[in-house]
């Protein structure tokens, strides 16, 4: 199937979108942010590269997609694919009908900030294109091959029998886009052991065995794992209660706490951005350089944990804008991982150029590339999968029912 496929990603107050076609340097992508406030805007870069910005005021989501949608019809897009970040059970891309709407919906509770937005996109886009096929693409379903003594947790079975407690991970359209391609550039598709990271404000890391992930750092939610950018990460569960006790703090605040204002943000008190962290740093400030350490160490002791899941290491991807951009960060999480036989070259980790991929080792022990990643590029790929099974299924019973 040779077509171009738009990209939708929306969250509660904005909208991210992309049209996918064969060449990534055609991409047409943007960002409609600030939705139902007077400054409500698209940015983005449309045909030959070329800068958008359009002032749509009081613009809310359906507006929004209407917009982006008359900008984008000359173009033809043959389907929508909609990012979703929580599949509950679900194990791979779907196409959207009234019942797999229904099961995005009964998994809220799991993803009440997310699949909300996300269904708000799927409405709007089904009603102002009916004729287009359209397909969710979910953040969970990669992970979905983690055998059960890696997502389930120790906890009362029927948390998991009739509330379905457990560990789901997320970013899985980064990590299955980065293992793959990284498998293919080191020469062993799809093959092998290999650690991804995913390091941006949101952050997550995945063991990968063979092209399946076999564990990964986020859990129920997107909170459990590593340190982010305003994410806490792995805490002691009574910080809940003794936050409560102590302080007199409510549920809802120290959910606040944990997912706004934690992180490498309530390390420094500076920052949630590593770029002003590292500089910051330089400059002397303690707190910076203590959130980057920690940052770092918890990211190497995450890659170190998952390890448990692969039957050997045979490499590690750095991804995401933190991973693909920062070099320093790059060098001090591998050195916390010197038992591993990692071998990190200073120079070609130093002298890659950022948003590109290579190799940065020395050619011995392990290997460490940096893969950029591209999710819209792997929604579009999974979107194209489904289309084309689903007309295959068509033709087939036509057939049938013409033999009939």
């Amino acid at each position: 199937m040779s077509t171009s496929v738009l990209v939708i990603n929306c969250g509660s107050s904005s909208i991210k979108y992309a049209l996918v076609s064969e060449r990534r340097e055609d991409r047409i992508f943007g960002l409609a942010e600030n939705l139902g406030s007077a400054d409500a805007r698209i940015k983005g870069v449309t045909t030959g590269g070329e800068a958008l910005e359009l002032s749509i005021p009081h613009a809310d989501h359906e507006k929004a997609l209407e917009t982006i949608l008359e900008r984008l019809s000359h173009h033809n897009p043959q389907a929508i694919g909609h990012r979703v970040v929580h599949g509950g059970t679900l194990t791979k891309a779907e196409l959207l009908t009234p019942e797999i709407i229904e099961r995005i919906r009964e998994a809220t509770p799991l993803a009440p900030l997310h699949n909300p937005a996300h269904l708000v996109g799927i409405d709007a886009t089904m009603r102002l294109f009916p004729e287009l096929p359209q397909v969710a693409v979910f953040d969970t379903a990669f992970h979905q091959t983690m055998p059960s003594h890696a997502y389930r947790y120790a906890l009362p079975k029927f948390l998991y029998t009739h509330h379905n407690v457990r560990r789901y991970g997320f970013h899985g359209t980064s990590h299955a886009y980065v293992s793959e391609r990284g498998s293919m550039l080191a020469g062993s598709f799809k093959q092998g052991g290999w650690l991804t990271a995913h390091l941006g404000n949101g952050s997550s890391t995945c063991a990968i065995w063979n092209g399946q992930s076999v564990d990964t750092s986020m859990g129920l939610t997107p909170l459990e794992g590593v340190v982010m950018g305003t994410r806490s990460g792995d805490v002691d569960p009574s910080i809940h209660s003794f936050l409560a006790s102590n302080l007199g703090w409510d549920i809802y605040k120290i959910d606040k706490m944990l997912n706004s204002q934690s992180g490498l943000l309530g390390l420094s008190d500076l920052s949630n951005d590593m770029r002003t962290l590292i500089e910051a740093s330089e400059q002397g400030n303690e707190d910076a350089a203590l959130a980057i350490e920690v940052f770092c160490y918890r990211l190497a002791k995450s890659l170190a944990g998952l390890s448990c899941g692969l039957p050997r290491i045979d490499g590690l991807f750095f991804t995401g804008g933190i991973g693909e951009n920062s070099a320093y960060i790059r060098e001090k999480t591998v050195s916390y991982l010197p038992h591993f036989g990692f071998n990190l070259s200073k120079d070609l980790n130093n002298n890659l150029k950022r948003g590109t991929e290579g190799r940065i080792d020395h050619g011995t022990g392990p290997q460490i590339w940096v893969v950029p990643t591209d999710e819209e590029g792997r929604i579009a790929k999974e979107t194209e999968h489904v289309v084309d099974e689903v007309k295959a299924a068509a033709k087939k019973s036509d057939a049938y029912a013409a033999i009939a």
